[in-house]
């Protein structure tokens, strides 16, 4: 399970998330929902290490996370797939793949067929760059290169944004897969509501970098999601 309690983080001066807490558990999708601007991707740097929080504890399986830098806790078993993807746009797509590999021993270090099998793209343009990708092959990209580390713990970060609506149902497919065959915790940050809708068994709203709404979706109706999504 990966439980935080009272997070915090500032920008400079600026408080961005003020006393998150939340609790996410394998082999369920955890939805982190709310307007722009709320704390949503601040949330998953501050997990993730790609910006340390001020305060507050995170533990995975029981053991607490320090305030570490990101290739730290990669190792530890945080994957994070960041907003914009953030992929080597001069490395070849295998290339990109392999940079997962130092969080790896070295006899773990190969690609395994599933990535390929998850993205069957991937295995056709092995050797292209990065960058000559559409957006929906970088996000597969960006997905299957966390996915090389074996993280324990899957942050996505807006997954679906600017790509194309077939490839956004095959996204969608692969996070239900490896909520369902991997047991892995999976929090995920989602700006279509219908996608988080359907993708989510526990939602946390936030508004104004705090947390408003947190439960079981069943908990709540849709309208009622809805209408706190949208203050």
């Amino acid at each position: 399970m990966l439980k935080i309690d009272d997070l915090t983080l500032h920008y400079g001066h600026s408080q961005i998330l003020h006393g998150i807490s939340m609790q996410a558990k394998p082999g369920e999708i955890t939805c982190v929902m709310g307007t722009n601007g709320v704390g949503k991707t601040s949330l998953m740097r501050a997990i993730s290490g790609a910006h340390p929080r001020s305060g507050g504890t995170v533990s995975l399986d029981g053991g607490r996370l320090g305030i570490l830098p990101a290739h730290a806790l990669a190792r530890q078993g945080v994957g994070y797939v960041p907003q914009g993807r953030e992929i080597f746009p001069l490395l070849s797509v295998r290339e990109n793949l392999e940079t997962g590999f130092s969080c790896l021993p070295k006899a773990d270090r190969q690609v395994p067929d599933e990535i390929f099998e998850l993205f069957p793209v991937l295995r056709q343009m092995q050797s292209r760059r990065g960058g000559d990708l559409s957006g929906g092959q970088q996000q597969q990209l960006a997905i299957a290169r966390a996915l090389i580390t074996r993280p324990r713990l899957l942050l996505l970060d807006e997954p679906t944004e600017g790509i194309q609506p077939n490839i956004v149902q095959q996204i969608s497919d692969v996070i239900r897969h490896l909520r369902d065959t991997q047991d892995m915790i999976i929090v995920l940050v989602e700006q279509y509501f219908d996608v988080a809708y359907e993708l989510a068994d526990r939602v946390l709203v936030l508004r104004q970098g705090r947390v408003v709404l947190s439960g079981e979706r069943g908990a709540f109706s849709r309208e009622e999601l809805i209408s706190n999504v949208s203050v």
